[in-house]
């Protein structure tokens, strides 16, 4: 009765494992045969470039302010010292306030890459959604992720199903 009990469970087991089927994308791959999502990380690129420009230079005439503070230092006067002192705080901070408003947690960089590759995502995502719906995947893995992914066989990597799926040719 035992043995028949076993039996019952393992094959009730094997049935539950065989009904699953995995699938695993390589979201690098398809990121980087979409050329949406390489025209949006130039514009990033981009702007971020022209935004730590303005940053540096608030920094660098931050710099030069207390250099020629520095040298004039012993010429001034208790006020016009303090004066100075609090110009080159000022700058300093107008600096620390810009970098936080471009590249802060909430920041405009942060937004303007949320506008331009969220959308990107979600069609990546819907495609999957359809092709595992289609095929009958109760999980897809990111391979590109790396999350604990050992092996994974080409024959259940669907990258290129997926690019097909957003209208893109696999090369």
């Amino acid at each position: 009765m035992k043995k028949l009990l076993t039996l019952c469970l393992f094959a009730c087991l094997v049935l539950t494992v065989n009904a699953q089927k995995f699938a695993l994308v390589d979201m690098q791959y398809i990121l980087k045969n979409i050329p949406a999502y390489e025209r949006a990380n130039e514009q990033l690129n981009q702007v971020s470039r022209k935004w730590q420009a303005e940053v540096e230079a608030l920094n660098t005439e931050a710099s030069t302010m207390y250099k020629n503070y520095q040298n004039e230092v012993v010429f001034l006067s208790q006020e016009q010292k303090k004066a100075k002192q609090t110009a080159i705080m000022s700058k300093e901070k107008e600096a620390s306030d810009l970098k936080k408003k471009y590249f802060g947690p909430e920041g405009e960089l942060f937004k303007k890459r949320e506008a331009l590759l969220t959308p990107i995502q979600e069609e990546i995502y819907n495609a999957v959604k359809d092709i595992s719906d289609f095929r009958g995947y109760s999980l897809v893995i990111d391979r590109a992720s790396n999350a604990g992914i050992i092996f994974g066989s080409p024959k259940i990597d669907i990258s290129n199903e997926v690019l097909d799926k957003l209208g893109y040719s696999n090369k």
